[in-house]
C-alpha cells in the first residue's frame, strides 16, 4: 500500500510540476511500468495528451508539437525496447536544437542486471543526445517531495536553455504501481508552499546569449568595407527571426539566400533571392558571383550547391551566428563563429550599419535580384505549360496554394529540395517546419501530428512514398486534424536517382531504386483519411483545395516517375541557365 500510494504522489508531483512549467502536451504510447504516470495524467483536468500505440511515433509527436511551439511536450513511455524507440527523434531534437522531456518508466533497481523481464540499462541510453539526464529513485513516502519538483523544474530549464534540446527523466516504479480503486481516496499532495501557488517550486530566470556590443562594433569593421557580400539565413525558429534577418540584408545592402527553412523563403521579402539554387547550377553565373564575405545566420542551410559555392570561394570574413555554441563548419571556412540571440544580433549591427554605412556595391546585390526574378519568371513560363503532374510543380503548387494562417511541414529527401528551389516567391508566408536537423525520413507523418496539435490550425504535409510507408502508423495520429497530406508517389527512392551510384544499373534499383509497387488508397481508408488521386494540375489543385477546406484529413496522392523527374530537374535548371544568360 505505502509503495502505491508513493508512486501516486511521485507522478502526480511530476506531472502538475511539468505544467506549471509550460509543458502543454503530454505523448503517450500504453505500457504496464508508466501506469503511475499515466494515472496522474487522466487525473489532471488541465493536462492534454495524445496517445499512441508506437513509442516511435510519439516521441516524433512531442518533437513536432515543440517545432510549432518552442515549448516542450513530454514523452512518456514503458520500460524496455520502448525506451529505445524514441532515439531517432532524440537523435533529430539534439542536432536541431529541439526540447523534449523524456519520461522513461524503469524497473527498480533491485531487477537490473539480473535477466528480469523488460528490463534494460535505461539510464544512459540516450548518451549525449540529451541535454541533460537523471535517474531518479524509485519513489518513497519519506523521501521530501520538494526533490522530486526542483528536479523536474531542472529537466524543463535545461530543455529549453541555450542551447535548447532533449531531456531524460528516468523513473523507476516498484510494484504495486498504483492503489487499488477505493483504496486511497485522500488527493495526492506537496509542500506548502508549492500548494498555494499556480507556479513550480523553483523558478529558473533562462536569457539567451546576449549581444556583445564590443564585438558587433570589431565585426562592423571586417564587415563595412566589403562591396560583393552575401547573407544566408538557414534554419531558424520563427518568422521572426527572418524578418530580422531581413532587415538586416537591407542594412548592409547585401543579397539575402533564404533557405526554405528560415521562414522568410515563403512570403519573405521580394528584394530577397528566392532562386539562388537553380541560379547555382549555372556554372557561368558561379564564376562571376564568388561573394568577398558571407554572414550566415541560423543553422545549416538546405542547399547542397550553395554550400559548395561557399567552401569554394574562401570568403573572409565568413561569420556564423547561432543561438548555440556549437559548430557549423562543414567546409572548414567560417572566421568568425558568433553566438548570440539572433533577432537582438541582427538589431545590434543593422543599427550600427545604419549609422556608418557599407560600402556595398549595388550593382552586386540587384545583379543577384535580378537573376533571381529572372529565373522566377522562366519558371512560371515553364510550369505554366505543363497540365501533368510532376515533383517540382506538386511543390510549387503548394507553395502558391496554402493559405495564410495555415502551417507547412516537408519530409526529407525531394520534397524539402523541390520546395527549397521552386517554391513560388509570392506565396503565403506560412511556418514551415522540417526534420533537417539530422535529415531522417524517419517519423515524418508523427512530427506532423505533433506539429498539428501545437499549431491549432491547418495543416499541409509534403512527403515523399517511402518516408509515408516508414511512418504509415502514425496516420491514425491525423483523425480529427484538419491535415492535408500530399504524398508524392515515384515508386521508390527518388533522390538516388540524383547520385552518381544511379549510373550503377546492376545494382542500384533494388537496392537504392527500393520500388515497393503500392498505392495509398486502402492506406486512407484503413486510417480514416479522405482520399484523391489527381492526374493533372488542375485536378490537384481542386483537391488541394477541397482538402484545405475540410475539417479533417485528406490524404492526396501525386504518382510521378522516377526516371521522369529526373529529365524535368534538367530541363527546369536548362531553362533558368538559359534564361539568366545575357542576349
Amino acid at each position: 500500500m505505502e509503495t502505491a500510494r508513493a508512486n501516486r504522489l511521485w507522478a502526480y508531483l511530476i506531472v502538475e510540476e511539468l505544467l506549471r512549467c509550460g509543458v502543454g502536451l503530454f505523448c503517450v504510447a500504453p505500457g504496464s511500468r508508466s501506469t503511475p504516470l499515466v494515472a496522474a495524467l487522466a487525473a489532471n483536468e488541465r493536462a492534454e495528451s495524445l496517445v499512441h500505440f508506437d513509442e516511435r511515433g510519439t516521441a516524433f509527436a512531442a518533437l513536432g508539437y515543440a517545432r510549432a511551439t518552442g515549448r516542450p511536450a513530454a514523452w512518456i513511455t514503458t520500460s524496455g525496447t520502448a525506451v529505445a524507440n524514441g532515439l531517432p527523434a532524440v537523435v533529430e531534437a539534439a542536432t536541431d536544437g529541439v526540447p523534449m522531456i523524456l519520461l522513461t518508466a524503469d524497473r527498480p533497481p533491485e531487477l537490473r542486471q539480473t535477466g528480469a523481464n523488460q528490463t534494460i540499462d535505461q539510464p544512459d541510453i540516450f548518451g549525449d543526445f540529451v541535454r541533460w539526464r537523471f535517474d531518479l529513485p524509485a519513489p518513497g513516502l519519506d523521501v521530501d517531495p520538494a526533490s522530486v519538483l526542483t528536479t523536474v523544474d531542472q529537466a524543463a530549464y535545461r530543455a529549453l536553455r541555450a542551447p535548447s534540446g532533449p531531456v531524460h527523466l528516468n523513473l523507476m516504479f516498484r510494484e504495486p504501481l498504483i492503489p487499488d480503486p477505493g483504496e486511497d481516496e485522500e488527493p495526492p499532495s506537496g509542500p506548502d508552499r508549492w500548494r498555494e501557488k499556480d507556479a513550480p517550486y523553483t523558478r529558473y530566470a533562462a536569457t539567451k546569449p546576449a549581444v556583445d556590443e564590443a564585438e558587433i562594433g570589431s565585426l562592423w569593421e571586417e564587415l563595412r568595407p566589403v562591396g560583393r557580400g552575401l547573407v544566408i539565413a538557414g534554419r531558424l525558429a520563427s518568422r521572426k527571426q527572418g524578418e530580422a534577418v531581413e532587415r538586416l540584408a537591407l542594412s548592409l545592402g547585401w543579397p539575402l539566400l533564404p533557405d526554405v527553412g528560415s521562414q522568410v523563403r515563403l512570403g519573405g521579402d521580394r528584394g530577397s533571392v528566392a532562386f539562388y539554387d537553380a541560379l547555382l547550377a549555372d556554372e557561368s553565373f558561379v564564376k562571376d558571383h564568388g561573394p568577398e564575405a558571407v554572414l550566415h545566420v541560423g543553422g545549416r542551410a538546405l542547399s547542397k550547391r550553395l554550400e559548395g559555392f561557399v567552401v569554394r570561394g574562401r570568403p573572409d570574413p565568413y561569420v556564423v551566428v547561432r543561438e548555440n555554441p556549437f559548430r557549423l563548419d562543414p567546409g572548414h571556412r567560417v572566421t568568425h563563429s558568433v553566438e548570440s540571440d539572433v533577432v537582438g544580433f541582427c538589431a545590434a549591427l543593422s543599427r550600427v550599419a545604419d549609422e556608418n554605412p557599407s560600402e556595398a556595391d549595388p550593382s552586386w546585390t540587384d545583379g543577384w535580384r535580378a537573376a533571381s526574378n529572372a529565373a522566377g519568371a522562366v519558371l512560371d513560363r515553364m510550369f505554366a505549360g505543363r497540365d501533368g503532374l510532376d515533383e517540382p510543380l506538386v511543390a510549387r503548387l503548394v507553395s502558391r496554394g496554402i493559405p495564410e494562417g495555415h502551417g507547412l511541414v516537408v519530409a526529407s529527401s525531394m520534397p524539402v529540395r523541390d520546395l527549397d528551389a521552386y517554391a513560388a516567391a509570392d506565396g503565403a508566408g506560412v511556418p514551415v517546419a522540417a526534420n533537417r536537423g539530422a535529415s531522417g525520413i524517419d517519423g515524418t507523418v508523427a512530427t506532423t501530428a505533433g506539429f498539428a496539435r501545437g499549431f491549432g490550425g491547418p495543416v499541409t504535409l509534403l512527403i515523399g512514398d517511402l518516408a509515408l510507408l516508414h511512418d504509415l502508423n502514425s496516420l491514425a495520429m491525423l483523425r480529427g486534424l484538419p491535415v492535408t497530406v500530399v504524398v508524392l508517389n515515384n515508386d521508390g527512392g527518388g533522390i538516388f536517382s540524383f547520385l552518381p551510384v544511379s549510373r550503377h544499373e546492376n545494382f542500384f534499383e533494388p537496392f537504392f531504386g527500393t520500388p515497393q509497387g503500392v498505392g495509398f488508397e486502402s492506406a486512407a481508408r484503413m486510417f480514416g483519411l479522405d482520399y484523391e488521386r489527381p492526374g493533372t494540375a488542375e485536378q490537384f489543385l481542386s483537391a488541394y483545395r477541397a482538402g484545405r477546406s475540410g475539417g479533417g484529413p485528406v490524404l492526396i496522392e501525386v504518382r510521378t516517375d522516377r526516371e521522369g523527374n529526373v529529365a524535368v530537374h534538367r530541363e527546369l535548371l536548362g531553362g533558368v541557365s538559359a534564361g539568366i544568360r545575357p542576349g
